[in-house]
């Protein structure tokens, strides 16, 4: 089997979920760390190895740092490489140096891991389409229960409650007698 062989079956039958949660951005990702734990069942099955590197690269055009990271899938004849190169943003508040620089690591290994295998992020955060963030539940009693029947007297409707919240059938009929 040839490794562009080896390859298409780990693109084809690839799984890796989006298990980690942005609280902030309110969206799902997967990271570096969970796609190359997600090929490591391919390894011995397949004779292949997986591999990330990293270079500076050297840029007079910009005023930041550029990272490339290159992904790359051998056999014991041949490799296979995919690229992905991201900027180091200097600027960012709230970060020490080397987590600045690691940072723009993990978001560039990811890229190069995912255009090596065709890894489709279309529904992540930093394309628009952000996964929807679960809903706080509302039941009869609790703190965001109180919320809801203040924001209810206030503005006389529940549609708004509805859409953000999961509200259980007790909470809804109680919500429902104050408009």
């Amino acid at each position: 089997m040839t490794l562009n062989e080896k390859l298409a079956i780990i693109q084809t039958e690839f799984k890796s979920k989006k298990s980690r949660y942005n609280s902030f951005g309110k969206y799902n990702f997967r990271s570096a760390e969970d796609i190359l734990e997600a090929t490591k069942p391919f390894l011995l099955k397949l004779g292949i190895s997986v591999t990330v590197t990293e270079k500076i690269i050297d840029n007079n055009f910009v005023q930041f740092p550029m990272l490339e990271s290159t992904a790359t899938i051998s056999d014991n004849l041949s490799s296979i490489n995919a690229t992905a190169i991201v900027g180091v943003d200097l600027d960012q508040k709230g970060m020490q140096m080397p987590q600045k620089f690691g940072s723009a690591s993990s978001y560039g290994k990811k890229y190069a891991l995912g255009n090596l295998f065709l890894i489709d992020d279309t529904q992540d955060a930093d394309h628009g389409k952000a996964e929807p963030a679960p809903k706080t539940k509302i039941k009869l009693g609790t703190d965001t229960y109180k919320k809801a029947e203040s924001y209810v007297k206030d503005q006389s409707t529940l549609d708004v409650i509805l859409t953000k919240y999961d509200v259980d059938a007790d909470a809804i009929e109680a919500l429902k007698k104050l408009i």
